[in-house]
């Protein structure tokens, strides 16, 4: 599936399943809780942290998705096509660091 056709569909859904969506502000702040849930995850599975046994069944898969969807709601909600972002968003990478990390000593 592609941006566009994630954009859609996440379109589709709200419209027709989830009759509306929230509003900037209110998914502004279930994007920081998921976004939360994610490092919670990272945090006690790959980190120093102990997982809880409450946490040792959570799908990060699931979860990082979460955060995909409530993105994707802000963006059709803010009108920025992903797509073009994206490819934007890689070319000023690819011009801003093109020896950036083939130059830092603490990737080698």
């Amino acid at each position: 599936m592609s941006l566009q056709e994630a954009q859609e569909r996440v379109d589709q859904w709200i419209t027709t399943t989830g009759v509306r969506y929230f509003n900037e502000l209110t998914n502004m702040a279930i994007l920081t809780e998921e976004v939360g849930e994610v490092a919670r995850i990272m945090a006690r599975r790959y980190g120093e942290q102990s997982e809880k046994e409450s946490d040792k069944g959570k799908d990060l898969g699931d979860e990082m998705a979460d955060v995909l969807w409530v993105l994707i709601c802000l963006a059709n909600q803010t009108g920025v096509n992903l797509t073009d972002a994206f490819e934007k968003n890689l070319a000023k990478k690819t011009v801003r660091d093109q020896d950036r990390h083939k130059n830092n000593p603490k990737l080698q």
